[in-house]
């Protein structure tokens, strides 16, 4: 796919030939399809990335703002990934140097009426909660400034993998506003209730090591990029079969909700789900005859 893909939009770099990482095949992609005007795309990877999709943002004249176009391309793509069912993990990342997202795009929105303004915030906190509920593992490379929507969009992934100059922030009540697009909920369920009012009620900037100390950044990029690090950890993810997976993430995010009682039922109903599985008899027989499983998704 990502050779058709590479045909249709022209001569590529001699960089990117035979040995070259996946990596560098997809940034160039998602730059050229960037310049064709789009601001978010979707490829998947292949070879011994197969199973992972790139989920690219790419508006690099506003620093990955949301705007409407934005926010549409997002939406489509997210749910063209949520039909994938062999799909083991979707990254989130940018091309934009210095930027993972800079947040809403204010000038579209200083020309929204009252009533466009709520109904797009409303669909942003959708299309975000729409990533969060993706049925597969998600990771937000953040490499650069994740400042408000921005960085609700990385607290929508499961894992955030931080370039070392990563900062996030939430400045939305320096603007007279608050975060809509589930800043006040999800902020608080990962860094906790005081740590989460702190850093909505004063917007300040948080950096990665700090971001780590409480929980927002899960790994930190020490050496090389966070790009390869976010891959690393993709494909350590995507050793696992895809229905696991799946039931795996349901299992906590579901449970994590619900006292302790409760979430053991949850865990019971997924477990249940995987017992008359395909992929479950292959990682039995994969594991007697010591190999490595060929997970198919049923």
């Amino acid at each position: 796919m990502l050779a058709a893909l590479s045909r249709s939009l022209g001569p590529r770099p001699a960089s990117l030939s035979g040995a070259a990482a996946a990596t560098g095949l997809v940034r160039w992609l998602s730059t050229q399809q960037g310049a064709n005007g789009l601001q978010v795309v979707l490829e998947p990877l292949d070879g011994p990335n197969e199973g992972i999709f790139w989920l690219t943002l790419c508006r690099p004249d506003a620093r990955n703002a949301i705007g409407r176009q934005f926010l549409r391309e997002l939406r489509q793509c997210l749910a063209t990934v949520a039909q994938e069912l062999t799909t083991r993990c979707v990254v989130v990342r940018s091309t934009v140097p210095g930027v993972f997202c800079a947040g809403a795009d204010l000038k579209e929105r200083a020309g929204m009426s009252a009533a466009e303004a709520a109904a797009f915030v409303r669909e942003l906190r959708e299309t975000f909660g729409q990533l969060d509920g993706l049925p597969m593992p998600t990771v937000a490379c953040v490499d650069g400034f994740a400042l408000g929507g921005g960085a609700e969009l990385a607290l929508a992934c499961d894992i955030r993998v931080c370039g070392r100059d990563t900062q996030f922030a939430f400045p939305e009540t320096r603007l007279g506003i608050i975060p809509g697009a589930g800043g006040t909920q999800r902020l608080p369920r990962i860094v906790g209730t005081s740590r989460a009012k702190e850093l909505i009620y004063t917007g300040r900037r948080v950096d990665v090591h700090d971001a780590v100390r409480m929980g927002l950044a899960t790994h930190i990029a020490e050496e090389g990029s966070a790009e390869e690090v976010a891959l690393r950890v993709a494909r350590e993810i995507a050793q696992g079969g895809p229905v696991a997976l799946r039931l795996a993430k349901a299992a906590i995010s579901l449970g994590s909700e619900l006292d302790l009682a409760s979430g053991l039922r949850v865990e019971e109903a997924c477990y249940a789900q995987v017992i008359p599985t395909k992929d479950r008899l292959e990682g039995l027989a994969a594991f007697k005859e010591k190999r490595q499983p060929r997970f198919t998704g049923e």
